[in-house]
């Protein structure tokens, strides 16, 4: 039938243009080529059952899904951070744009100096850990160990808090991460107060985070002392709140309740849905 000889002719021309795509981007790939290979032994039969045709489709579906997932791979490895290699992220708007909630004072001192000051401990601890790993000597992987949970919390959280927030921020979530928070918590109100609450009575310094949990299913509040203590892993971060002092303390002194109370003012809800999208689509299988 002419409609099987088209649907070849297409496979053939997509066989010509993934080659190409191999050779420009230098990916070399045995599997995958084994698959190629096969797929165009196979164009040279005569194709007239159905079968036929739907076999062929599943062997270019696959073909397809292993391509997306060693272009995946390879850009992963391409834009991999190196250890001790992490560099301070660019604030995504002016200092003071976050005025009057959060002074431009503050985020000079807290991104320039604090969140650096994670990336410079963290940077300096995979290096030392990298050496270890070179020598064989781990007397002091614990310490490095530490050093590296700490600083790579802190560098990951801020990171994760510069872009939770903006100068158009403020208002309420909508779409799903509305539904799924009103399913979660009851209200926005509710998660506000809850949020609000936890944030308030961190002990001593750290966060209030809300999170994703691929196994619960469900988004879920943190309190997190420090940068690491009290955490859950296997979560995703989604929305983060410094309470520790040099956040706010320079403008709002002891208050921390005030200062909490006028970060909602700078919420960036499209990052914190963006994120909520992303991470809703890992599932692990619950129990």
């Amino acid at each position: 039938m002419s409609v099987f000889k088209d649907y070849v002719d297409q496979v053939q021309g997509w066989l010509v243009d993934v080659k190409d795509y191999l050779a420009e981007q230098r990916i070399s790939n045995e599997g995958l080529q084994s698959q190629l290979d096969e797929i165009e032994r196979s164009l040279q039969a005569d194709y007239k059952q159905k079968e036929e045709i739907l076999a062929l489709q599943d062997k270019v579906k696959q073909v397809q899904a292993d391509l997306r997932g060693e272009v995946e791979g390879q850009e992963a490895r391409q834009q991999s951070v190196p250890a001790g290699q992490h560099t301070l992220p660019p604030l995504p708007y002016p200092y003071n744009a976050l005025e009057p909630y959060i002074s431009e004072e503050i985020m000079r001192l807290h991104h320039d100096k604090h969140h650096q000051a994670y990336v410079d401990g963290l940077n300096k601890a995979e290096k030392m850990m990298k050496q270890a790993r070179e020598s064989g000597d781990f007397s002091l992987i614990k310490h490095w160990q530490n050093e590296a949970a700490f600083n790579g919390s802190g560098h990951y959280l801020h990171t994760i808090f510069w872009e939770n927030m903006n100068p158009n921020g403020g208002g309420e979530p909508h779409g799903q991460l509305l539904k799924q928070i009103v399913k979660d918590f009851g209200s926005y109100a509710a998660f506000k107060k809850e949020f609000s609450e936890v944030a308030k009575q961190v002990p001593g310094v750290g966060w209030a985070i809300l999170v994703w949990s691929p196994r619960a299913r469900r988004l879920e509040i943190l309190m997190s002392q420090l940068h690491m203590i009290l955490t859950q892993w296997d979560t995703i971060p989604l929305l983060v709140l410094d309470v520790w002092e040099h956040a706010y303390y320079l403008q709002y002194k002891n208050k921390r309740a005030d200062y909490v109370d006028q970060f909602w003012n700078v919420v960036y809800w499209p990052n914190v849905a963006n994120r909520y999208e992303k991470a809703h689509k890992l599932q692990w299988t619950p129990f």
